[in-house]
């Protein structure tokens, strides 16, 4: 049987080395964004409005956002460069490479904000786009199930390790952040806070999911 604890090491070197440099790119911006919030609640400076927006994982179209479509995409193009050579699960692949386009692109413009203000729904459920979301996920899991049963151990477990994070962030952390908006708005600290870890897992998923991408590349494809 498989050892999804074991299974996720990274033999390959330059992967390892990849994977530390992309999580001190995420530990700046997490960090960076955590400390505008925490600068934003605790000081009335005029620098707030030219500082804050740029780095706080609670806007859009700044720092954090482009590093978030940025990992996404490079994402898509891994998978791409897999497709491009392995020689089963082809159009599968090339499937994975597509979502991680369609996220980054989601990421970048917003698009999943189009699925919600359709259900008259509250509580954790405020945002309703997750509620399609969730079925969406449901119908690509069962089209990639047995594309993820014939992976190598190590990719698979990696792929779910990082799949696993990265929604958890981008539709769980949605429950108690709706939640909480419906009680307390938008424009305070908690809700500044639920959102940082929501975009932190975002982009810790989609680093992850690029180091097993290039892994399995470099170990895997021949």
């Amino acid at each position: 049987m498989d050892d999804p604890v074991n299974a996720p090491e990274l033999g390959d070197p330059g992967a390892r080395a990849l994977r530390w440099w992309l999580f001190a790119a995420v530990a700046a911006a997490s960090g960076l964004g955590l400390a505008a919030e925490l600068w934003n609640a605790a000081s009335a400076s005029p620098l707030r409005e030219a500082i804050v927006p740029k780095l706080s994982l609670s806007y859009e179209h700044n720092v954090p956002t482009w590093l978030s479509s940025s990992l996404l995409l490079a994402c898509a193009l891994a998978a791409g460069a897999v497709a491009r050579r392995e020689r089963r699960w082809r159009r599968h692949w090339w499937g994975v490479a597509a979502v991680f386009g369609y996220a980054s692109l989601d990421e970048a413009a917003e698009l999943h904000e189009h699925l919600g203000g359709h259900l008259e729904t509250s509580g954790v459920l405020y945002f309703d786009w997750v509620i399609p979301a969730v079925a969406i996920l449901g119908v690509l899991a069962a089209v990639f199930l047995p594309f993820v049963r014939a992976l190598a151990p190590a990719t698979r477990w990696r792929l779910i390790l990082a799949g696993a994070i990265y929604i958890g962030g981008a539709v769980g952390m949605e429950l108690p952040l709706g939640w909480w908006v419906e009680r307390a708005g938008p424009d305070n600290l908690g809700y500044a806070l639920i959102d940082w870890v929501e975009e932190t897992m975002e982009m810790i998923g989609a680093s992850l999911a690029v180091v097993a991408l290039v892994a399995h590349r470099r170990e895997e494809v021949p």
